[in-house]
């Protein structure tokens, strides 16, 4: 059973750092006046389109905090990942049902979206790093999925998630953080398991236009402390 929650607690993790934890993305100027010229509108650039295999390269350059080369996840491995955590999510009992809402909408991965993750696992700490990047066609996706779980965020600061009759009990604090992305996002989550045992993730999330990369670190003695080299993962994705 701990193997199955795990994911699901690391995938609910990582939605909940992508879609509100901080406030939202710093507003532009205020409107000019009404005595001002109107000026020509700028054309909007056309977002720049990233392949899988463009992204798995941006992750397999990157490094943990000791130094340690990222492993790439294989597509394939990636895709049925996601599949398993869909089924997980699809069965699991979550409380309370805005939480559960939040998980099964931002569990879809938009249409033409391309991703790649890489991961780290520490032996020192008994840690384990992973670092996801996801690009949308359009920006306008990213940005409106962040504002409409924000909504439902600040009733998921403490829920369940119960599979196969066992409950794991999470609850997640937001942590201001500033990424290189023109949205960032920080939280501290911790988890107790059937167990007993205590796992905690930190995750960071950085968005900037159709790109969005997530961090995440879970373990069982991690901290805020670790929010640095979080960040610094996240910038390196986003350029």
């Amino acid at each position: 059973m701990k193997k199955m929650l795990a994911p699901l607690g690391i995938l609910f993790a990582g939605i909940l750092a992508l879609t509100g934890c901080g406030g939202p993305a710093n507003p532009g100027n205020a409107a000019a006046s009404s005595s001002t010229p109107t000026p020509t509108p700028t054309p909007t650039p056309t977002p720049k389109a990233y392949t899988n295999e463009e992204l798995a390269s941006i992750v397999a350059q990157l490094k943990d905090d000791q130094g340690k080369p990222l492993t790439v996840v294989p597509a394939a491995q990636l895709d049925q990942g996601i599949i398993a955590a869909k089924q997980m999510l699809a069965s699991a009992v979550i409380t309370p049902p805005a939480c559960a809402a939040l998980a099964n909408t931002n569990a879809q991965v938009p249409d033409g979206a391309t991703y790649a993750a890489g991961e780290s696992i520490s032996a020192a700490d008994k840690s384990v790093t992973v670092i996801t990047a996801l690009a949308v066609k359009d920006p306008a996706v990213l940005a409106g999925q962040t504002k409409k779980s924000a909504d439902a965020l600040a009733q998921c600061s403490t829920f369940t998630i119960e599979v196969g009759g066992q409950k794991v009990t999470t609850q997640t604090q937001p942590l201001p953080q500033k990424t290189s992305g023109d949205q960032s996002t920080g939280a501290l989550s911790t988890q107790v398991l059937p167990s007993g045992q205590k796992v905690t993730t930190l995750t960071v999330t950085g968005v900037k236009g159709n790109l969005g990369a997530t961090a995440i670190k879970t373990g069982a003695t991690v901290t805020a402390d670790s929010a640095a080299e979080l960040v610094k993962l996240v910038n390196a994705v986003l350029g």
